[in-house]
């Protein structure tokens, strides 16, 4: 009994944030927030923008970190900027195709839904039949 009650303490516990771990979590009004570079800003809102323009968004820092950063650096990062266009084309078609295969999966569900369905009436559809076809041969062989 005592084991019952010790299990239920330490699951109640589980379930309920302790108040030291509450206070840690910083809220948005807490002036300790940080704030966000303009690399952070940039990054964000390449996500609407379509593909030259991303490109010349990314270039941006780029050219002004010129001084900083060697021709080879240059190079790599454009190169690894051209990457990640190209990586983010290529989620983009297959995002697509993941879409019209989902589609045309559906299609033929209903498809054969409608199939069976059909298969369906003529077993039955046939059933009669054959339910009815025996008696009258049996009749016709009887006669002769």
């Amino acid at each position: 009994m005592s084991d019952r009650r010790e299990s239920e303490k330490s699951s109640s516990s589980l379930s309920q944030p302790s108040r030291s771990s509450l206070e840690s979590i910083p809220l948005a009004d807490d002036e300790s927030v940080e704030e966000i570079n303009q690399d952070e800003i940039t990054k964000l809102n390449l996500a609407n923008l379509n593909e030259p323009e991303k490109l010349q968004a990314l270039k941006k820092p780029l050219e002004s970190n010129s001084i900083e950063l060697s021709e080879e650096e240059r190079e790599e990062k454009e190169r690894m900027i051209q990457q990640v266009l190209e990586l983010q084309n290529t989620l983009d078609d297959l995002s697509f195709r993941v879409e019209s295969v989902k589609e045309e999966n559906l299609k033929l569900k209903s498809e054969n839904q409608v199939l069976g369905q059909y298969i369906e009436n003529l077993v039955k559809a046939s059933m009669v039949f054959q339910s009815t076809s025996p008696k009258v041969q049996k009749n016709a062989s009887m006669r002769t």
